[in-house]
């Protein structure tokens, strides 16, 4: 078998790439992301039925 060898396929050169890798070297990786509770809780669109009171209360007790 006489195949020739395919060549891998060159990717164009982007330049937010380029400056993203120069900013690493210069100033380092950025941090991890962090995961921030939410302070403000949304209200309830409903009021919980008297079923859904009575058992929450005997969970309690």
């Amino acid at each position: 078998m006489n195949a020739m060898v395919r060549r891998k396929k060159r990717k164009p050169f982007q330049v937010v790439k380029a400056v993203k890798e120069l900013a690493r070297e210069r100033i380092g990786a950025p941090p991890a992301e962090k995961v921030v509770p939410q302070k403000k809780k949304k209200a309830e669109k409903h009021k919980p039925t008297l079923g859904k009171l009575l058992g929450e209360n005997s969970d309690l007790t």
